[in-house]
């Protein structure tokens, strides 16, 4: 299996794409607003996308979406409960960033929704929809148990866990989800997160402080 991921726009968010072998079809996860930089992750590999998953609908996540999907070819998916977030994004930058910075803002005609544990079959990949809701309410981890890997979007970092003062965000909905839906995951599994380097799920139980503040 192909996973591999370019840091883009202001943000450095990590743009991810997953393929069963170079040269076809791909998933990718998460496309920040520099259209060229995900075409050229992308054609990297010689890729083209089958399916784009978002894991949330702040801009640094979806900006791009519109143009990444090859004009329309791949199916989007968001979860609903965040498609508030996607219907203006320009309005978002303005109350997040204080204003409008460069970068590609073209979004897709439709997303489709994403729903707590249903699996998306897309160019050769199977992908496990894992809703954690408290970075935003419909913010969503992909898992692919063959691979034992999870994209953990803004959920989960390296030593961290996503922000929770940003429209939407819940401090308690968080920590519940991830008690929940993330930490029950085998301590094996590899996180690739939507900002910063990879951990695993086993290092952050035992050194992420805010994982040590979960309920045993």
């Amino acid at each position: 299996m192909l996973i591999d991921h370019a840091s883009l726009w202001l943000a450095e968010t990590n743009c991810w794409v997953i393929a069963p072998e170079k040269g076809g079809p791909a998933v990718v996860i998460d496309a920040p607003p520099d259209s060229e930089g995900v075409a050229g992750l992308l054609a990297r590999h010689d890729l083209y996308p089958a399916a784009l998953l978002l894991t949330h609908a702040h801009i640094d996540h979806f900006g791009a979406v519109g143009a990444a999907s090859g004009g329309g070819s791949a199916a989007v998916y968001l979860h609903p409960d965040d498609t508030w977030l996607a219907a203006d994004p320009l309005a978002q930058l303005r109350s997040m960033w204080g204003m409008t910075p460069p970068g590609d803002y073209e979004q897709p005609d439709r997303f489709h929704d994403l729903e707590h544990g249903m699996r998306i079959d897309a160019g050769g990949v199977a992908v496990d929809v894992v809703h954690t809701p408290g970075h935003t309410p419909g913010h969503c981890c992909f898992h692919v148990p063959d691979q034992e890997v999870l994209f953990s979007g803004d959920q989960l970092f390296a030593g961290s866990i996503g922000r929770t003062d940003l429209p939407g965000g819940d401090t308690a909905a968080l920590m519940r989800s991830m008690a929940e839906r993330v930490v029950t995951l085998p301590p094996q599994t590899k996180v690739l997160p939507g900002h910063g380097p990879a951990t695993t799920l086993a290092r952050e139980l035992e050194s992420n402080p805010f994982l040590q503040a979960l309920p045993t």
